[in-house]
């Protein structure tokens, strides 16, 4: 090793200057887990078909629950039900995504970071 090398730091930043880009990465680490456990404990209710079905997903992209009105229940278009099913489902997950988003670009501060 050359001398003096150890003395200059990385690249001849100083220390206390990696030192600080660690201990704000640490703390963004720690953020990220914290909004990632609130995000996942958060539920998503959406519906379709003027409230005849309802879908709620939780943050962690789950199927919770899932409600049809009787009245949606026609034996002759199943294919109608099956639309409202998965329209109130896709928009519970775009609601999931959008919190997510949201949340990661408060923390970051609007950084395009890919996570």
């Amino acid at each position: 090793m050359a001398k003096g090398f150890a003395s200059r730091g990385m690249g001849g930043m100083g220390g206390g200057i990696n030192m600080n880009m660690i201990k704000q990465a640490q703390k963004m680490q720690q953020d990220m887990q914290k909004m990632q456990a609130e995000l996942e404990s958060k539920e998503y209710t959406a519906q379709a078909g003027g409230g005849m079905v309802s879908a709620t997903v939780t943050g962690k992209r789950e199927l919770k629950d899932l409600t049809i009105d009787p009245e949606a229940v026609d034996p002759e278009d199943v294919e109608m039900l099956q639309d409202m099913v998965i329209a109130a489902v896709n928009e519970a997950l775009r609601m999931v995504t959008a919190d997510a988003a949201s949340a990661m670009g408060q923390l970051t501060g609007g950084l395009n970071l890919p996570f």
